[in-house]
């Protein structure tokens, strides 16, 4: 039993929101979605989350689970975090298996972004004689897939910036130490959050200076997200161990070098040749190629410098800020911009969650207008 009649929808709507972070690391580029199903008693039938991409969706996999237990669901109420899908991918439509079953409602959190979509499941779910009821914790399902939202509506991933740095705002000393300014619990937390990207960002300042990896290794994921690396001059060392690690690597250049880049391709490397102003790679044109790849959210782990540009350009959605109680004085900042001449011209946030992790602060926060879609 969950909830009591009162609460029913609310609580079970929680949990298949909680279903749906299951998804996390496993669905891109597909959205990630819960998905439980509740007898008429209020019985919990089955439940589920959307698998790989080409993998049965959450309302299949619920179903399943139902079938599979022994459960007879016609008549059942469906809860599922996104409207289910209308259209043939390269999975069937979920809507034909939620008439098939004979389910008799289904309650949305939100609808669908996707054009392809965008309304017409709900609309074929009515049309069969369901009642669908919409909206039902919308805000957190959107949260839960905001870099899906910004594909589908933007056509480029959510930017999420990530800085780890001291107190008084330094990323790293005058020398360019940075490891490590944060304790190991933000560390660890950070790779939950490379764990959400369908991409992993730096410069090719970072890969000279730092050598990363930049994989997910500090927690457990099935999909490794796509490494890249802004190298306008094709600079990054063969041997340099972001090639090493499982996955696909892709950097952007600006200046064209034809051996450089057979080196880097013999090393399983992509190069994508994308020029802008004073030989620097085009960072919007980028975004916009990342999203026709399928990125959802870019999570961004660079150093002041390209930091700045991102900055300038107006480019960034998010910031994810960890803050360590500790001074260190002269040193590189947390991003190389400006130098501004008014207060007024500050870039202005607002926090969206700030917790504590470890010993050090996770600060998240958005420029306005930017809280959500």
């Amino acid at each position: 039993m969950i909830g009591d009649s009162s609460t029913t929808d609310l609580d079970t709507m929680l949990l298949a929101l909680a279903c749906a972070e299951h998804s996390i690391g496993v669905s891109d580029p597909n959205p990630r979605v819960g998905c439980v199903i509740l007898a008429s008693d209020r019985r919990e039938l089955g439940r589920g989350h959307t698998q790989q991409a080409g993998g049965p969706h959450a309302e299949v996999v619920a179903l399943g689970a139902a079938r599979g237990a022994g459960h007879e669901v016609r008549g059942a109420t469906v809860y599922v975090t996104l409207e289910p899908c209308s259209h043939h991918g390269r999975t069937p439509p979920c809507c034909d298996a939620l008439i098939e079953a004979g389910v008799a409602r289904v309650v949305v959190a939100v609808g669908d972004p996707n054009p392809l979509v965008g309304g017409l499941g709900i609309a074929r779910l009515r049309a069969a004689g369901m009642r669908v009821d919409v909206g039902l914790l919308a805000d957190e399902a959107r949260e839960l897939n905001i870099g899906f939202f910004s594909r589908m509506l933007r056509a480029r991933p959510w930017v999420r910036m990530k800085i780890a740095g001291s107190l008084d705002g330094r990323s790293a000393l005058d020398n360019g130490v940075s490891q490590w300014i944060t304790g190991g619990p933000a560390r660890i937390d950070g790779h939950a959050w490379r764990k959400r990207a369908s991409a992993v960002l730096t410069g090719v300042g970072t890969v000279l200076e730092d050598n990363p990896r930049l994989d997910v290794r500090h927690v457990d994921t099935l999909l490794q997200p796509l490494r890249v690396v802004v190298d306008s001059r094709l600079e990054t060392p063969v041997g340099a161990h972001i090639l090493d690690t499982p996955g696909t690597v892709l950097l952007y250049a600006a200046v064209p070098d034809e051996a450089r880049a057979a080196a880097l391709r013999a090393r399983g490397a992509e190069i994508a040749l994308l020029p802008g102003s004073h030989g620097k790679v085009d960072l919007a044109a980028m975004l916009d190629d990342l999203g026709s790849r399928g990125m959802n959210e870019l999570h961004v782990e660079a150093g002041h410098k390209l930091n700045g540009s991102f900055l300038r350009e107006g480019l960034v959605d998010e910031f994810l800020i960890y803050l360590a109680p500790k001074m260190l004085g002269q040193g590189r900042g947390l991003a190389a911009f400006g130098p501004l001449e008014r207060l007024e011209d500050a870039l202005e946030l607002r926090f969206h969650c700030i917790e504590r992790v470890g010993d050090d602060l996770r600060i998240v926060a958005r420029p306005p207008g930017r809280e959500c879609f």
